[in-house]
């Protein structure tokens, strides 16, 4: 796991946070917002408590749909948190992970079904966000934005080093 964990250039971070006011279409990217203990991302439409409170989606599965043929950015697959630097989708349920200096969730759900009518899998054929997004629930809110540092701090079964 440390592997797929690991990134050459420096810690994992988030890459964006994005929030919609509605639910069924695309987010967009905030300078900042706030994880809400029990409840997901202040000011996003899907915070609303449960097992799914947060998205995440690493920057690099949004560079394979660019790659494909794609015009996507951080948002426009609904997720809230895009990661840098971190295979969140190798994340095992139960991680426990740190973002930025206050801010702490564990992993939920990995992967959820494609809703009918996706407009990246009808335009390009596919959607990444079924099989390599993620969902976390908050333990601990803080603020979040663009440039913090991602840090495991507990994997089930090992340590964050995977060992």
């Amino acid at each position: 796991m440390a592997q797929q964990l690991a990134n050459t250039d420096g810690p994992p971070r988030v890459a964006a946070v994005s929030i919609s006011d509605r639910k069924g279409v695309v987010k967009h990217n905030v300078p900042e917002a706030r994880l809400v203990v029990e409840h997901g991302l202040a000011g996003d439409a899907h915070a609303e408590g449960g097992k799914r409170q947060v998205s995440l989606l690493a920057l690099e599965s949004i560079e394979k749909m660019r790659a494909a043929g794609a015009d996507v950015k951080p948002g426009d697959f609904a997720e809230n948190i895009t990661t840098r630097g971190i295979a969140v989708d190798a994340l095992p349920i139960g991680t426990h992970l740190k973002i930025g200096s206050e801010a702490e969730v564990v992993v939920t759900q990995i992967g959820k079904a494609c809703h009918k009518g996706c407009a990246i899998r009808e335009l390009v054929g596919d959607c990444v966000m079924p099989r390599e997004g993620i969902f976390v629930r908050v333990i601990k809110g803080g603020r979040v934005k663009p440039g913090d540092v991602i840090e495991v701090l507990d994997v089930p079964g090992g340590n964050p080093d995977g060992q």
